[in-house]
């Protein structure tokens, strides 16, 4: 046998090219290798590789009778990163980081700059009774309702047949 046998690129007889209708190994192959992991992030409800994917800062809204209660988890931050509005119906919660740490010994300088802005509808609530805290990177706003409003809510009885 000889050398060029072994090799086929240069034996006309061996033809590598692959007819269109069927599916290049390699591209199936390739596929296969991601499926798992496009499958994995499915599971978790957010796209691949993503900033945006989780929607930072986490937020809860919370409504009773009375108020309504906004919870944001913001770690990392201060009270002086953060702005908190109520106008035209939308709070509006904001802010910036910036953090910038230098290592001379080791020539290292790393910078992180990130900015968020969340807004949640809000509707008929006394804009004078409004109250913010901020405690261990977690921002707690809470909207009193007008009196108007908390008798505004009727109950409906189900009739069951």
């Amino acid at each position: 046998m000889a050398l060029r046998d072994l090799i086929p690129w240069n034996n006309g007889s061996r033809d590598l090219s692959l007819n269109r209708n069927e599916p290049n190994p390699f591209l199936v192959l390739h596929r296969e290798m991601n499926r798992p992991f496009d499958d994995t992030f499915r599971s978790f409800d957010i796209a691949p590789f993503s900033s945006q994917a989780m929607g930072w800062p986490s937020v809860e809204v919370n409504e009773t009778d009375t108020e309504v209660k906004v919870v944001a988890e913001l770690p990392g931050l201060q009270e002086k990163d953060v702005n908190v509005e109520l106008g035209d119906g939308l709070l509006t919660i904001s802010g910036e980081k910036k953090n910038e740490t230098e290592d001379k010994e080791r020539r290292f300088t790393e910078r992180y700059y990130g900015r968020f802005e969340r807004s949640i509808p809000i509707d008929d609530v006394d804009q004078d009774k409004v109250v913010a805290s901020f405690k261990d990177g977690v921002l707690t706003v809470t909207l009193a309702k007008l009196p108007s409003e908390r008798q505004k809510v009727k109950r409906i009885a189900i009739n069951g047949k």
